[in-house]
């Protein structure tokens, strides 16, 4: 199909017979970007971007645009116009389920951020350095999600576009990662600020550590999708060593309950989950070509991801209140 309407439009141009062969391999890859009306062929390619595009199937994607070969049809052309890109998001493709569910959850999350930070608590009128701590966890999440919708709305837009906006979404996991840990880490050890700016500082260098690694090109090709994974684990799991110390001080009830660790816990097992079923591909791994549209491994991860932010933000609201109710602060010895 593809090679006929190359030697059609070849002909209707008068290109040399020397030529047909280059306009032939070069409109077989245009070929799914190309309309018909009735018999005539519409091959221009600097115009194509502003007229009507098809999804088309993995095989014939790029190098740089193939990710997830389970993923089998209904993938974005490539589209060298951000106006396309963003257009795109109104359409039905492999995408339309990682762009809305992190665009969504950034839009949740900023009117959150907004409400929280302007409330007052209702033990307390919010000082800087509380508004500094939970702004951090905010400021985490909104980047996070903000770059990544992004990233798959204008991924499609060219390998340089792809690379960079690649580099953003994972330096905003890592700020997700960093700013979670905030909150949590200054309320849990609120009586004991060594300990807690030494995790602090720990969880900082880790986290920027994560961001430095994120900038290496090879860092976002398919090859390396359980590094990726592994990095954003290991970042998560040095959350590990500070609970263990928390759990033992406090014991196992008090950190459960009054320490939150439960709603802790159930984030954990939610970005553990995401994470892993991301670097597996399931479900589409068993099932290629039957998850290209909706419920892939990614966007179940993108669901997990939010779902998991909102999870550990109420634990992180229950600990600060705790912290500044009747019986928190530092008025116990046994407390940290």
């Amino acid at each position: 199909m593809s090679s006929h309407k190359g030697s059609v439009v070849a002909q209707g141009n008068g290109a040399p017979a020397s030529n047909r062969e280059a306009d032939t391999v070069e409109l077989a890859e245009l070929g799914p970007l190309l309309e018909e009306k009735g018999k005539r062929v519409i091959a221009n390619p600097p115009k194509v971007w502003e007229g009507r595009w098809r999804v088309i199937p993995y095989d014939v994607l790029p190098d740089w645009l193939k990710d997830n070969d389970y993923l089998l049809h209904g993938h974005r052309p490539p589209m060298p116009s951000f106006r396309a890109c963003f257009k795109s998001i109104f359409r039905i493709h492999t995408e339309t389920g990682n762009i809305w569910t992190h665009l969504l959850g950034f839009v949740l999350f900023l009117f959150l951020g907004i409400l929280t930070m302007l409330r007052p608590n209702m033990y307390f009128m919010a000082p800087l350095q509380e508004k500094v701590v939970f702004g951090m966890f905010f400021l985490g999440a909104v980047l996070c999600l903000s770059f990544s919708w992004l990233f798959h709305t204008v991924y499609c837009h060219s390998e340089k576009v792809s690379r960079t906006f690649s580099k953003l979404d994972y330096s905003g996991i890592a700020l997700l990662i960093m700013g979670s840990f905030v909150p949590w880490l200054y309320y849990s050890f609120y009586c004991s600020p060594q300990p807690r700016l030494i995790y602090l500082s720990i969880v900082c260098v880790l986290g920027i550590s994560a961001i430095i690694v994120a900038q290496w090109d090879r860092f976002a090709t398919p090859k390396h999708r359980q590094t990726r994974a592994g990095v954003f684990l290991g970042l998560g799991l040095s959350g590990v060593v500070p609970t263990m110390h928390f759990t033992i001080a406090e014991g196992f009830v008090k950190a459960t309950t009054v320490g939150q660790m439960g709603w802790f816990f159930l984030m954990a097992v939610m970005y553990i989950t995401g994470a892993g079923l991301y670097a597996a591909r399931i479900p589409e791994r068993f099932f290629p070509g039957k998850f290209d549209i909706w419920f892939q491994s990614h966007q179940i991860f993108h669901v997990l991801v939010v779902a998991a932010a909102f999870v550990h933000f109420y634990g992180v609201s229950n600990l600060q209140e705790f912290r500044y109710g009747l019986e928190g602060g530092c008025t116990d010895d046994t407390l940290l």
